[in-house]
């Protein structure tokens, strides 16, 4: 299977700004992801990965670490509500007349860097044997669910998601939820281009711990992943 990776990385993020630059024990973020995609071409695992950005200090940064720039990503495919699926038809349209076809195409989001390549490489393997049209990664939830959920009001009351939220059912009770942590996404490329979709009904899983699956959208998420990652 030829898998094509994309390193996702806009220059307009909102929450922290310039947080794909950010520094994390020495290292812009970004270059975390930029090394996982370096290693799983070194396994064999992808054909190709890039960097997609519409940031020219981004992309610089990018190819300083040795990153695949072949393009800038258009603005229109870089706003604020623009979806994954643009920057990706966007690569393919891009390089595949060039590169001939792709099979799939993994996503390794930089604001997602703890990740380990061996899992993945074992991952894909599933993934391609499979019936499947995507893998994702996930993280084991035991506690949150339905029963603790509750939307507000405007009269400043919750209303809960779950009637039986106040009968006192047991954690134990309810099981585990597999939860999407956003660190890793694999397609096959005939359902992204048929569906308009990135992630099919019934993915395969890849399971990772919930300290892996931090999330860099905000300040303290950035806070929480230097005390993690920096010795």
């Amino acid at each position: 299977m030829r898998i094509l990776g994309i390193v996702p990385a806009r220059g307009g993020s909102k929450g922290i700004p310039r947080k794909n630059l950010a520094d994390v024990c020495g290292q812009p973020l970004i270059a975390y992801s930029i090394e996982t995609g370096r290693q799983l071409l070194t396994s064999g695992t992808l054909a190709r990965c890039i960097v997609s950005t519409d940031d020219h200090e981004i992309a610089a940064c990018a190819m300083a670490l040795g990153a695949d720039v072949p393009f800038m990503r258009p603005s229109a495919a870089a706003t604020d509500t623009a979806k994954a699926l643009a920057y990706v038809l966007h690569a393919l349209d891009a390089l595949e007349p060039q590169d001939g076809g792709y099979d799939a195409v993994m996503l390794l989001q930089p604001t997602s860097p703890m990740r380990n390549t061996e899992a993945i490489a074992a991952a894909v393997g599933r993934f391609e044997t499979s019936k499947s049209d995507s893998l994702i990664s996930c993280y084991r939830e035991e506690y949150i669910n339905d029963l603790v959920m509750y939307d507000p009001h405007a009269d400043g009351t919750l209303i809960p998601r779950n009637p039986l939220h106040n009968k006192g059912v047991r954690r134990q009770e309810h099981g585990p939820a597999m939860v999407r942590n956003g660190a890793l996404y694999v397609t096959r490329t005939s359902y992204i281009k048929e569906t308009g979709s990135m992630v099919c009904d019934r993915p395969i899983l890849l399971e990772m711990s919930k300290l892996e699956s931090v999330d860099v959208d905000a300040p303290e998420d950035l806070i929480f992943l230097r005390a993690l990652m920096c010795k």
